[in-house]
């Protein structure tokens, strides 16, 4: 299952922001940027739409698998485990992640990258 609407981050705009001026955090097998998002670059049908938590997005390039079936299931799987661990956040509200998977991660166990997910999120000071 996907993320919810109202936690998913679409939208040139909101990718330009994250990349132009967003706090990064390095892993070996990921990148982590954090930025307070602004409303206004948020498609139109997302700007009324109340946010509970955080706003999120992952890239998972060809560089990582050049199978979409291995793409789409690192997604499923680092989008659960961002769902189950800040969408009820309501400190979060504003706060826009964009997770970028490194070419590495496509060897590593699934173990392996959701640990290296929660001390990313944990160095971003989201995560107690």
């Amino acid at each position: 299952m996907a993320l919810p609407a109202q936690m998913r981050l679409r939208g040139h705009r909101c990718f330009n922001l994250l990349h132009r001026s967003g706090r990064r955090h390095h892993g070996t097998l990921m990148i982590l940027r954090v930025v307070n998002g602004d409303a206004r670059l948020l498609r139109k049908e997302l700007r009324d739409v109340p946010s509970r938590g955080c706003r999120c997005a992952l890239v998972i390039s060809s560089k990582v698998s050049k199978r979409a079936v291995r793409r789409n299931r690192l997604r499923r799987l680092l989008h659960a485990h961002l769902r189950e661990r800040l969408e009820h956040r309501s400190d979060l509200a504003n706060r826009w992640l964009l997770l970028s998977l490194r070419p590495e991660a496509a060897e590593a166990e699934p173990a392996q990258l959701l640990e290296e997910c929660d001390s990313l999120l944990r160095s971003a000071g989201l995560e107690t």
